[in-house]
């Protein structure tokens, strides 16, 4: 028997381990084995292996009070767990075990070593060192609930085809969304919890690419621009604007400006196309920006219009503009007129896309919806619905902009399922 079992070796299931472990043991109540984490694929962290392309951006440095305003949905229903396991905690608590970290552009924070392998270490040791029993390749299959079914009372799972079944006091569920399906996300877990009568907000893929309808964004496949703008509109209504990198791609347009984008007005893309536009040159404003084109005119007044914007855009974006534009690539700068000069400043100011959709949870970073935050005590994260259960992660209807903040919320609630799922035996 195990006191408190932990289904989901992801971030947030393996912080809830260690917070649970380290609890017992400050109680005097932590034996071998005491804290069981089950993890059904071959190895620990499989999706934080790739998190922040292999970096593992683990949280943000931000002010506490701003990690809040960067959580898309349900940002209230996490203040008692993010007060109290904060960025500044999750960052003590890596430097703690050993890993050493940096803060780069926008607060995001990595480990000095750039690896993600190094925090998965930090967590596998730190459950080492707390006596928590990891078992690999564990297929849970079912959560035994009391005969009243008002309370956890084990779980049945297969290992090695063999099945197995244990008894415990605590469970606490940390399977994870259905974002990166290759990394084990099932959605058994989301199952399950509909099972005991949680209800399941829709999920949906987040911080997730979008799908362009022109022609012309394929065409530019492969460019990446930093320091522009991307403003994106249902009809007149402005749904969301930010400054930063973005990626054009075979399908559409990516990066973490985009990403961020999807978390804010993925729903409205579902229903319905959306227009964005992109401010190629941020830094300058219409007026500074016309001057500096007249300037570039005056120093190429003999060539052609295509050769003289040469070294105000990428090359590979020059074509696409031009072409846009109207304007004759060959047609010398002096004949162009001060109108057709001042068109094509306001499409670099606003170079249009049309967003027509989503690309799938296998390029989804995070999932939205999840387990309904009604169903949840948010001091504990235990049910509402069932004692001695609770969630921890993406599995439950949280979501946030890029920049370490979902990996924060996985910590945050995981920190406050295990500690509070201890506290209780």
């Amino acid at each position: 028997m195990a006191e408190i079992i932990v289904v989901g070796g992801g971030a947030a299931g393996m912080m809830a381990a260690i917070k649970a472990a380290e609890r017992l043991k400050d109680d005097g109540k932590n034996k071998q084995g005491a804290v069981l984490l089950l993890e059904h694929n071959e190895k620990l962290g499989k999706k934080l292996f790739i998190t922040g392309k292999g970096r593992c951006n683990v949280t943000n440095a931000c002010d506490t009070e701003d990690l809040f305003l960067n959580i898309c949905h349900n940002p209230k229903f996490l203040y008692s767990s993010i007060y109290g396991f904060d960025n500044q905690c999750v960052m003590n608590f890596f430097e703690k075990q050993g890993t050493a970290l940096k803060i780069e552009r926008g607060g995001r924070v990595f480990p000095v070593s750039d690896h993600s392998s190094d925090v998965i270490k930090a967590l596998s040791e730190a459950l080492r060192k707390n006596g928590v029993e990891v078992i690999l390749g564990a297929d849970v299959e079912e959560i035994i609930l009391s005969d009243d079914g008002g309370s956890v009372s084990g779980l049945k799972y297969k290992l090695n085809r063999k099945s197995c079944s244990v008894s415990c006091q605590k469970v606490i569920l940390a399977t994870g969304g259905l974002s990166y399906v290759s990394t084990g996300s099932t959605g058994d877990g989301l199952r399950w919890a509909l099972d005991m009568g949680h209800a399941i907000t829709e999920t949906r893929p987040s911080l997730v690419p979008f799908v362009c309808k022109e022609e012309y964004v394929r065409k530019l496949q492969g460019l990446s621009l930093k320091n522009v703008t991307v403003t994106i509109f249902s009809g007149s209504k402005k749904l969301y604007s930010d400054f930063g990198e973005m990626l054009f791609t075979h399908f559409g347009v990516s990066g973490p400006l985009i990403l961020s984008a999807s978390a804010a007005v993925g729903d409205k893309v579902i229903k319905e196309p959306l227009s964005m536009v992109i401010d190629l040159k941020s830094a300058l404003d219409f007026d500074t920006l016309d001057r500096r084109l007249l300037r570039d005119f005056d120093e190429n007044i003999n060539k052609n219009f295509e050769n003289a914007v040469a070294g105000l855009l990428p090359s590979k974006l020059i074509p696409v503009v031009i072409e846009l534009s109207g304007l004759d690539p060959k047609k010398k700068v002096h004949d162009i007129s001060k109108e057709e000069r001042q068109n094509f400043v306001r499409l670099l100011k606003a170079f249009p896309c049309t967003i027509t959709g989503l690309r799938d949870y296998n390029e989804a970073i995070i999932t939205r919806g999840g387990v309904a935050v009604k169903g949840i005590n948010p001091s504990t994260m235990e049910s509402k619905l069932v004692n001695g259960l609770y969630f921890a992660g993406e599995m439950i209807d949280v979501d946030a902009k890029t920049g370490g903040f979902n990996l924060q919320i996985a910590w945050s609630t995981g920190c406050l399922a295990g500690t509070s799922a201890a506290e209780s035996i």
